[in-house]
């Protein structure tokens, strides 16, 4: 009974992002309609109706993930039925923490739960990848390793990223699969290896990723978790289902052999998913285990979070530019091809395109002709016009609660929903500057571009988000001129708009 009503209400929230496309197209229309022959309005009006057509596409192949996501269980219980776990036959496992500059104390606190794996001893070997430039550090974590039977590798030059600290790993070591984590990572589930090397008596397999997710911590670090926690409830397992996998990082096994004829990790900012991607080109497959074997660190600094979003937001622009030009000699099913370009559309979607309906809102307000209402037609039922900007504003209303709902209803919190909203506006500029540069082969520092606040420091946050403030003020002023011209509703939206841009200062400032 309770998997049939969870069917039915992922039929239904495919029906709500279905109305929700077809509001923003019908809207479009609407203002093709009234445009009236007039060439600047028909202009504005076909910008609309593309960027509602480009939001249709990304909010039906959502929606699909989300539904397909349902039947990954029956999927995944077949799989693990073929493959059962011979003791008599166990590959050679290696197990890699990677490093770089962090608090060796909690690198130390991890690696030791590492050891604790369940494993026959003589069939496993560790392994410290360490990138730290201090020589302190390296003194630690090397005594440590010395210590612990851990081989201990550390590069002279830190370049190409973490491609490049395991691609460097590889060559120290010769065992068939690898088992990957970063440094904040904690073991919670030592029997990851009995649970997961079965799957690679397949030796289509190339890659077996588990679930990721981070320790509790504050509202803002918890969001955060939720933002991820979607990925891998809904979409990891709606891609696995098609082959189109990703590989996250971390938390999974590569199969060495299929690593090697591929030609070791793509020197990208986003390995893991060039990696994904180039495995399936080669006829690989992945598999993802909607488990959880371990726990990061909390991101509890918006600063954090920021520099991630850069990384995120600059790889995946990346990723999208080669998958288009790699797609078109590859062999790829249609559907695979729309997933792995809709994996490098994701946080542009979320960036890019909303700052593009933003500044596109602002010429609406004003030019286009319906939107100014006199007061005393406020309130009038019988005014077309006004039923049509009341269809618009529901359409809206649809697209910034509906997201907030389904963390309620999945995450049993209507407070992260809020913030994950928050903080998509928050990040707009910050991910849009990373896809700019991305999009024309600049090179970005995305280590060091938000450098981590210490303390709260509003000069410091005023500092870290003028671009931001910049643009709030504009709307601030905007939406009151609106008001000022009796464009109500409009100009109460430029404002709102104001509000949730100015939220990256807010949180810079409050979360550092």
């Amino acid at each position: 009974m309770k998997q049939k009503s969870d069917y039915l209400f992922r039929l239904l929230i495919i029906i709500i992002f279905t109305l929700l496309s077809v509001t923003s197209i019908i809207f479009s229309l609407y203002l093709f309609f009234i445009s009236k022959n007039n060439f600047d309005l028909i202009v504005l009006s076909s910008i609309f109706l593309v960027l509602s057509l480009i939001s249709t596409i990304f909010n039906v192949i959502m929606g699909l993930f989300y539904y397909r996501s349902y039947f990954y269980g029956n999927y995944l219980k077949k799989i693990k039925n073929e493959f059962k776990l011979n003791k008599n036959n166990l590959p050679k496992v290696s197990v890699v923490l990677l490093a770089y500059n962090e608090d060796p104390k909690l690198i130390i606190k991890n690696y030791n739960e590492l050891l604790k794996i369940t494993y026959p001893k003589n069939k496993i070997n560790f392994f410290l990848s360490d990138d730290s430039t201090m020589p302190e550090i390296r003194s630690e974590l090397k005594n440590f390793c010395n210590t612990s039977n851990i081989f201990y590798i550390h590069r002279k030059e830190n370049k190409d990223y973490k491609a490049g600290a395991l691609n460097n790993f590889i060559k120290h070591s010769k065992d068939e699969l690898i088992l990957i984590f970063d440094y904040d990572e904690y073991l919670i589930d030592k029997n990851i290896l009995l649970d997961l090397v079965p799957l690679f008596n397949d030796k289509n397999i190339s890659f077996v990723q588990t679930e990721k997710r981070y320790f509790d911590g504050n509202i803002f670090s918890d969001s955060v978790d939720l933002f991820d926690a979607f990925f891998f409830k809904f979409i990891e397992p709606a891609r696995a289902l098609n082959n189109t996998a990703i590989f996250a990082g971390s938390c999974g096994i590569i199969r060495r052999s299929a690593l090697d004829k591929i030609g070791g990790f793509p020197k990208n900012v986003i390995e893991d998913t060039f990696f994904s991607f180039e495995s399936d080109l080669h006829k690989y497959k992945g598999i993802f285990i909607p488990k959880i074997y371990a726990k990061g660190k909390p991101i509890t600094k918006f600063s954090a979070l920021a520099k991630q979003q850069i990384r995120y937001n600059y790889g995946d622009t990346q990723f999208l530019k080669y998958v288009l030009e790699k797609s078109k000699r590859s062999e790829l099913t249609f559907k695979s091809k729309l997933d792995y370009i809709s994996h490098g559309f994701g946080l542009n979607y979320l960036s890019v395109m909303l700052l593009l309906f933003t500044i596109l809102s602002i010429f609406i307000v004003f030019l286009i002709p319906f939107i100014k209402i006199p007061i005393t037609e406020l309130f009038n039922p019988n005014f077309i016009n006004y039923k049509f900007e009341l269809f618009g504003i529901f359409g809206f209303l649809i697209a910034l609660v509906f997201p907030i709902l389904l963390t309620k209803i999945y995450f049993k919190s209507i407070k992260k929903g809020i913030m994950i909203f928050i903080l998509n506006f928050a990040l707009i500029i910050i991910r849009t500057k990373a896809a700019v540069y991305a999009l024309f082969n600049k090179n970005i520092d995305l280590w060091s571009r938000r450098t981590l606040i210490t303390k709260k420091s509003i000069v410091q946050s005023i500092s870290l988000t003028k671009m931001e403030l910049l643009f709030s003020s504009i709307l601030f002023s905007l939406g009151y001129f609106a008001i000022l011209k009796s464009i109500i509703f409009g100009g109460i939206f430029l404002i709102w708009y104001g509000f949730m841009y100015i939220s990256a200062t807010v949180l810079f400032y409050k979360y550092g």
